[in-house]
Formats: C-alpha cells, structure tokens, sequence
C-alpha cells in the first residue's frame, strides 16, 4: 500500500504543487502525494510551465485548502514554507511530521524569463530534497 504525503504551504501554488508532482513522477510506485495551502489561492502558471519542461503535467492541479485532509489519514505531512510551519503546527491526521522551507519562488519580480529561472531553480532544490528524503 502506498504512503501518503501531503505538502502544505501557504498559496498552495507553487512550491507544495511541484513536490506533488515531483514525487508522483518519482516515486508513484511508493507514494500518493496531495497539496495544499494554509491560504490557497491557484496555481501558478509558471510552476506549470517549469513542470512541462520536465515531462510532468500539473496543469490539472487545484489550489486545496489543508482542511480538505483534516479527516485523511496521512503518513507524512511536509511543510515547505516557513509561515505553513508556523501556521500548521498540528495536523489531526498525520503520522509523521517534516518541515523543509524553500524559498517563494512567486515573489521573484522581473521579466517572465527571470520569474521562469527562479520557478527552475526552487523545482530542482525540491527535487534534490525528495530524491534524499523519500527515495
């Protein structure tokens, strides 16, 4: 039986998004991963787009709220930004808790092209991470 994890961030549209993705790809065998946000808004155009370039479709995704998995049993709850940890101490269903912060790739300003390499830059951190931690 697969583990589940469950990412939560703030906006839920962009780091937690892309560690969904990522471990879905990488390790789908072992892993269900979810996403969710403290204040979810939508996902980023941009985190879709990064994704494409690696052959992985987030393009379906939705920005959840972190109520939605209050009554889900989850094998690991990940925060990946330093307010979700702060702002999600408990997580009711959770068996085991982690905290990895990544920077907000959505607060780069300046043109798309610069915006696109941060996105680039915070997914391969993620990816590193996950390939250590869940692989």
């Amino acid at each position: 039986m697969k583990q589940k994890v469950l990412f939560i961030c703030t906006h839920n549209s962009a780091r937690s998004q892309i560690a969904e993705g990522l471990l879905n790809h990488l390790y789908g065998d072992k892993y269900e991963a979810f996403s969710a946000g403290t204040q979810p808004t939508q996902v980023s155009p941009c985190a879709i787009k990064v994704m494409q370039e690696i052959d992985i479709d987030i393009s379906y995704h939705r920005s959840k709220s972190a109520q939605e998995f209050l009554d889900t049993e989850i094998d690991y709850v990940v925060t990946v930004c330093d307010n979700a940890n702060e702002t999600c101490p408990f997580f009711p269903g959770g068996k085991q808790r982690m905290h990895q912060s990544f920077s907000d790739p959505s607060k780069i300003t300046g043109s798309e092209a610069e915006a696109l390499n941060g996105f680039r830059k915070i997914r391969d951190q993620i990816k590193i991470w996950l390939e250590k931690t869940f692989g």
